[in-house]
């Protein structure tokens, strides 16, 4: 019999394992020495060994999951203690004892990280939510609403999981918030359409007016009217981009139609009427040589009515010299009316009574400070001396002024 400390091999080939509870027979050898049969079997059990030695390994080093890790312990715990090895195999049991516990803790901390993961994740699709709600509630940009609302489905796809409940009732929301999107985006411009329509019916009845007005020849009034229209057309609003574009092409086809008659005709009376222009040139060079060089206002006046009446009967001017010419004559009608002024209050009465009066009051109180001024010098008063003398300076200069302005008016 040939033994060793964890086994042997008995007389007849049978190979024994001792273990805690006792032998057990692994196995028989036949085939060579009993030292073969031993080392054979011990072989078998170094194989454990490496097992158990990766398994430690895998779950001290690497993400092994606790799930697996317990898995691969009881398949290996029940290899071993089935073993046909010889070899310390309650070594091994204690040993996969120990990763048990360790694969427990993982378990632990794997559900805690799980649980802080699954936490953040709810964070991450909360806020996502929340921004597609407002989205949906406050935006009225709808294309960059809807792109945005795009964008946020993509986030939602490549965020964490959450746990499932969760998940659920989020996506219930956001699903909801991308439908609200949809109607709030689609009445608005079933809304936008129904009114273009109403904008497009108007703008149609105001192009039948302006084309109703295109060949007027009443051009004062259909001019005004032409201007009107523009004003409701501005005010109207706009209708689709198809229907404003043709809208737009006859309405200014019909304005461009009588504007262009306008301006044809007016153009022919200008031409007629720039003998009329020559004319009333040459009364204006008139007007401006002589009547400044009159001073005497009425006869000013006199001679400005002869160039008045001239002017009436040289008959209208042209539209591009008009506002030049009759402005001059203006000017020039403006001098005999500023002269005319000028003299009325020269020689009016009144005037010449407030300046007489005027004079009267300052040489009065001249007299009454030149008094007051020699009495302060008998009295060697040297402070109210100083006073009348300032005094007296300032009503002499107004009193020089105010007989100049009387010598005038006289």
């Amino acid at each position: 019999m040939t033994t060793d400390p964890w086994g042997r091999v008995d007389d007849d080939g049978t190979v024994y394992v001792r273990t805690g509870e006792g032998e057990r027979v692994v196995g028989s050898w036949q085939a060579g020495a009993p030292e073969e049969a031993l080392a054979f079997f011990r072989r078998k059990y170094d194989s454990l060994v490496t097992e158990v030695e990766l398994l430690e390994k895998r779950l001290r080093s690497t993400d092994l999951s606790a799930a697996a890790a317990m898995t691969a312990i009881e398949k290996l715990r029940s290899a071993i203690t089935d073993a046909n090895a010889v070899g310390d195999l309650e070594s091994l049991i204690g040993r996969l004892d120990a990763l048990s516990g360790r694969a427990e803790e993982r378990k632990v901390e794997q559900k805690q990280a799980q649980e802080e993961a699954r936490g953040q994740a709810r964070e991450v699709k909360e806020r996502i939510v929340a921004e597609a709600e407002r989205v949906a509630a406050e935006t009225t940009h709808w294309k960059s609403g809807g792109e945005r609302m795009l964008q946020l489905i993509e986030e939602w796809k490549k965020a964490p999981r959450a746990d499932r409940p969760t998940e659920q009732a989020l996506w219930k929301r956001m699903s909801a918030a991308r439908n609200s999107f949809s109607k709030r985006r689609k009445a608005y411009f079933a809304n936008l359409d129904q009114q273009r329509e109403g904008v497009r019916a108007d703008k149609e009845r105001i192009v039948a007016e302006a084309e109703a007005l295109s060949n007027s020849t009443d051009w004062g009034p259909t001019a005004r009217a032409y201007r009107d229209l523009m004003q409701r057309w501005k005010a109207t609003g706009r209708a689709d981009r198809a229907s404003e574009d043709k809208l737009w092409t006859r309405f200014k086809a019909a304005q461009d139609t009588f504007f262009d008659a306008r301006n044809a005709t007016f153009a022919e009376r200008d031409a007629e009427l720039r003998v009329n222009a020559d004319a009333k040139e040459r009364i204006l060079a008139e007007a401006r040589a002589e009547i400044p060089g009159i001073t005497d206002p009425r006869r000013a006046r006199a001679r400005l009515r002869d160039f008045q009446e001239a002017w009436e009967e040289a008959g209208d001017l042209p539209r591009d010299v008009r506002d030049q010419l009759e402005g001059a004559f203006r000017q020039i009608e403006d001098g005999v009316r500023r002269a005319e002024d000028a003299e009325w209050e020269r020689t009016n009465p009144e005037a010449l009574a407030r300046a007489k009066d005027t004079v009267d009051q300052l040489s009065a109180a001249i007299a009454g400070l030149e008094a007051k001024l020699e009495k302060a010098r008998a009295n060697d008063d040297a402070r109210r001396v100083k006073e009348h003398e300032a005094a007296l300076e300032a009503r002499r200069s107004w009193l020089a002024e105010a007989e100049k302005a009387l010598d005038e008016l006289s």
